[in-house]
């Protein structure tokens, strides 16, 4: 059994701190991301809104960039992910647990195949009271990946 240097509350309540300093003018949807390395490290992100909308980033994507520059997507062991509106107070706020969109859910297993490890998802809801766990195979069981591209010309 893999051993973790935090709790998923820990780990809720940093992606939970970083979704209150997401740039979200446009959707008012406030979402952060915590990623902890193999040795206890935490690597933090949140979504950044643009007017151009598809220019948007979303938090994991925001969150695997500090990753990597942090200690690198080999050493991805679990992310949590939480979400909500930014209510009065500046708490986030919000029932209903937030799972990473399909393109984040294809830039984790880019990780989970630089490690080799499954990456464990924490899905959150804004005010925390609500976590569901979930391994990156079962949310992406299809995923493309390197090995998708042996046919490649070089």
């Amino acid at each position: 059994m893999e051993r973790y240097e935090h709790t998923p509350a820990e780990l809720v309540a940093r992606a939970r701190e970083a979704a209150a300093k997401a740039h979200a003018p446009y959707s008012g949807f406030s979402v952060g991301c915590a990623i902890e390395a193999e040795d206890g490290s935490i690597a933090i992100g949140s979504n950044m809104e643009n007017a151009c909308y598809r220019l948007g980033t979303c938090a994991e994507i925001s969150a695997l960039t500090s990753a990597q520059q942090e200690f690198g997507l080999d050493k991805i062991r679990r992310i949590a992910v939480a979400g909500g509106h930014i209510g009065a107070g500046g708490a986030l706020t919000g029932e209903q647990t937030v799972l990473p969109c399909g393109g984040c859910r294809q830039a984790i297993a880019e990780a989970r195949d630089l490690s080799g490890f499954d990456i464990e998802i924490i899905a959150a809801s804004g005010d925390g009271g609500a976590i569901s766990t979930h391994r990156i195979s079962a949310l992406l069981p299809a995923s493309f990946g390197a090995d998708n591209l042996d046919d490649a010309q070089d």
